[in-house]
Protein backbone atom coordinates (compact mmCIF):
# COMPACT_ATOMS: atom_id res chain seq x y z
CA UNK A 1 0.00 0.00 0.00
CA UNK A 2 1.13 3.40 -0.89
CA UNK A 3 2.13 5.33 2.78
CA UNK A 4 1.19 9.14 2.36
CA UNK A 5 -0.24 9.83 6.04
CA UNK A 6 2.58 11.05 8.89
CA UNK A 7 0.99 7.72 10.99
CA UNK A 8 1.68 5.40 8.02
CA UNK A 9 5.64 7.36 7.88
CA UNK A 10 5.96 6.55 11.79
CA UNK A 11 5.05 3.22 11.38
CA UNK A 12 7.67 2.32 8.62
CA UNK A 13 10.25 4.31 10.86
CA UNK A 14 9.71 2.12 13.58
CA UNK A 15 11.68 -0.52 11.53
CA UNK A 16 14.91 -1.17 12.22
CA UNK A 17 17.17 -2.54 9.24
CA UNK A 18 17.40 -0.54 6.31
CA UNK A 19 18.91 -1.81 3.26
CA UNK A 20 20.37 1.27 1.24
CA UNK A 21 20.95 0.21 -2.57
CA UNK A 22 23.62 2.35 -3.72
CA UNK A 23 24.95 3.96 -0.77
CA UNK A 24 28.03 5.86 -1.22
CA UNK A 25 31.54 5.68 0.18
CA UNK A 26 32.00 9.63 -0.48
CA UNK A 27 30.79 12.33 2.45
CA UNK A 28 28.90 15.09 0.98
CA UNK A 29 26.51 12.72 -0.71
CA UNK A 30 23.50 12.68 -0.43
CA UNK A 31 23.23 8.41 -1.05
CA UNK A 32 26.10 8.39 2.29
CA UNK A 33 25.10 11.72 4.30
CA UNK A 34 21.30 9.94 5.09
CA UNK A 35 22.49 6.42 5.65
CA UNK A 36 24.99 7.71 8.12
CA UNK A 37 22.19 10.07 9.86
CA UNK A 38 20.33 7.24 9.88
CA UNK A 39 23.34 4.99 12.07
CA UNK A 40 23.40 7.88 14.35
CA UNK A 41 19.63 7.69 15.32
CA UNK A 42 19.79 4.14 16.24
CA UNK A 43 18.84 2.12 12.55
CA UNK A 44 20.87 -1.10 11.46
CA UNK A 45 22.09 0.39 7.97
CA UNK A 46 23.17 -2.11 5.30
CA UNK A 47 25.27 -0.26 2.32
CA UNK A 48 24.68 -2.13 -0.70
CA UNK A 49 26.90 -1.26 -3.65
CA UNK A 50 28.68 -3.40 -5.90
CA UNK A 51 31.76 -0.90 -6.54
CA UNK A 52 32.62 -0.72 -2.48
CA UNK A 53 33.56 -3.39 -0.03
CA UNK A 54 32.88 -1.96 3.06
CA UNK A 55 30.85 1.56 3.91
CA UNK A 56 31.05 2.56 7.45
CA UNK A 57 33.47 -0.08 8.45
CA UNK A 58 30.50 -3.14 7.34
CA UNK A 59 30.97 -5.03 4.42
CA UNK A 60 28.69 -3.50 1.55
CA UNK A 61 26.96 -6.56 -0.54
CA UNK A 62 26.85 -5.86 -4.07
CA UNK A 63 22.88 -6.12 -4.07
CA UNK A 64 19.78 -7.10 -2.32
CA UNK A 65 19.75 -10.97 -3.26
CA UNK A 66 23.65 -10.48 -1.30
CA UNK A 67 22.29 -9.49 2.18
CA UNK A 68 22.54 -12.70 4.67
CA UNK A 69 19.99 -10.82 7.41
CA UNK A 70 16.95 -9.99 7.44
CA UNK A 71 15.89 -6.29 5.90
CA UNK A 72 13.05 -4.52 6.96
CA UNK A 73 13.39 -1.43 4.76
CA UNK A 74 15.22 -1.12 1.09
CA UNK A 75 15.76 2.55 1.00
CA UNK A 76 16.66 2.96 -3.15
CA UNK A 77 19.59 5.65 -4.22
CA UNK A 78 19.65 4.33 -7.94
CA UNK A 79 17.79 6.39 -11.12
CA UNK A 80 14.32 6.23 -11.26
CA UNK A 81 15.05 3.83 -14.54
CA UNK A 82 16.70 1.48 -11.71
CA UNK A 83 13.98 1.24 -9.69
CA UNK A 84 11.87 -1.68 -11.19
CA UNK A 85 14.76 -3.84 -11.04
CA UNK A 86 15.74 -3.09 -7.78
CA UNK A 87 12.16 -3.74 -6.39
CA UNK A 88 11.95 -6.58 -8.33
CA UNK A 89 14.48 -8.48 -6.34
CA UNK A 90 13.16 -6.61 -3.14
CA UNK A 91 10.36 -8.91 -3.50
CA UNK A 92 11.90 -12.50 -3.86
CA UNK A 93 12.65 -11.71 -0.79
CA UNK A 94 10.05 -12.41 2.02
CA UNK A 95 11.46 -10.34 4.78
CA UNK A 96 10.93 -6.62 3.26
CA UNK A 97 8.18 -4.91 3.99
CA UNK A 98 8.98 -1.58 3.05
CA UNK A 99 10.31 -0.07 0.25
CA UNK A 100 10.98 3.41 -0.06
CA UNK A 101 12.79 5.69 -3.00
CA UNK A 102 14.82 9.12 -1.85
CA UNK A 103 13.42 11.73 -3.07
CA UNK A 104 13.33 12.85 -7.00
CA UNK A 105 12.80 9.01 -7.07
CA UNK A 106 9.93 7.01 -8.50
CA UNK A 107 8.66 4.12 -10.23
CA UNK A 108 5.09 4.17 -10.46
CA UNK A 109 4.36 0.47 -12.10
CA UNK A 110 7.29 -0.96 -9.79
CA UNK A 111 5.34 0.56 -6.80
CA UNK A 112 1.89 -1.27 -7.75
CA UNK A 113 4.19 -4.42 -8.01
CA UNK A 114 5.71 -4.10 -4.69
CA UNK A 115 2.37 -2.69 -3.21
CA UNK A 116 0.20 -5.87 -4.72
CA UNK A 117 2.69 -8.12 -3.28
CA UNK A 118 1.67 -6.75 0.17
CA UNK A 119 4.74 -4.23 0.75
CA UNK A 120 4.60 -0.50 2.35
CA UNK A 121 5.68 1.99 -0.75
CA UNK A 122 7.30 5.44 -0.15
CA UNK A 123 8.00 7.24 -2.96
CA UNK A 124 9.68 10.69 -3.69
CA UNK A 125 10.27 11.72 -0.25
CA UNK A 126 14.09 11.84 1.98
CA UNK A 127 14.06 8.88 4.83
CA UNK A 128 16.23 11.95 6.82
CA UNK A 129 13.55 14.70 6.72
CA UNK A 130 11.07 12.53 6.87
CA UNK A 131 12.33 11.30 10.22
CA UNK A 132 13.37 14.54 11.33
CA UNK A 133 10.16 16.04 10.64
CA UNK A 134 8.25 13.72 12.84
CA UNK A 135 10.76 13.25 15.44
CA UNK A 136 10.53 9.91 15.22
Amino acid sequence: MAVDSDSEIRDVLAHETIAVVGCSSTPGKAAHDVPSYLREQGYDVIPVNPYADEIFGRPAPDTLSDVETEIDVVCIFRPSEEVSDIVDEALERDDVDVIWTQQGIRDDDAAERAERDGRQVVQDRCLKVEHRRLGA
